[in-house]
């Protein structure tokens, strides 16, 4: 059998104990052998001797396919990797005089990266005379609102500073 080193596992040769606490391929335990002994019931089944908790005194070892317990571990690690989502922020700007046409179109978007499972920032900016009626911008947050209120729920609701009214929209 080849000598494999893993900074986890230690495998075949390189187990140092004099005596092992051995479990063999079908998951029986078989008791305290010699490490010698441990070796010949590995490779009589074609398999390699691995030491599961080094620790303990006699280490307990298993005799079982590396390679593959190796693999497995690596796929579930990637199953796991793969089913962890990152939480993405989606950023729409308004302005306070918006057309029904252009709105439509922001709404269309908003409601597309909702059902996406996105988060969305909304930035309503006002320049120069646009300061003075700020509440034409807020209706129109407030209408956003309505028209998403069946995929979305309000975070962070209309908040102003500076020149800017800020919405933050979540998924429900």
């Amino acid at each position: 059998m080849q000598i494999k080193k893993n900074n986890k596992n230690r495998i075949n040769e390189s187990i140092t104990a004099a005596e092992v606490r051995l479990v063999d391929h079908t998951g029986q335990m078989i008791g305290i052998v010699s490490i010698e002994k441990a070796l010949m019931s590995a490779q009589s089944v074609g398999l390699d001797l691995v030491e599961i908790a080094p620790d303990s005194t006699p280490p307990v070892c298993k005799i079982l396919d590396y390679s593959k317990q190796k693999y497995d571990a690596k796929k579930k690690a990637s199953e796991v990797k793969k089913k962890q989502r990152t939480l993405t922020i989606k950023e729409i700007k308004l302005g306070p005089n918006i057309g029904d046409h252009d709105y439509g179109t922001k709404l269309r978007q908003t409601r597309g990266f909702l059902t996406h499972g996105h988060k969305i920032k909304v930035i309503m900016r006002f320049k120069g005379r646009e300061l003075i009626n700020t509440d034409v911008g807020l209706e129109k947050l407030e209408r956003l609102i309505r028209d998403t209120e069946d995929i979305a729920k309000v975070e962070l609701a209309p908040k102003r500073e500076g020149n800017q009214y800020f919405l933050s929209l979540v998924a429900k």
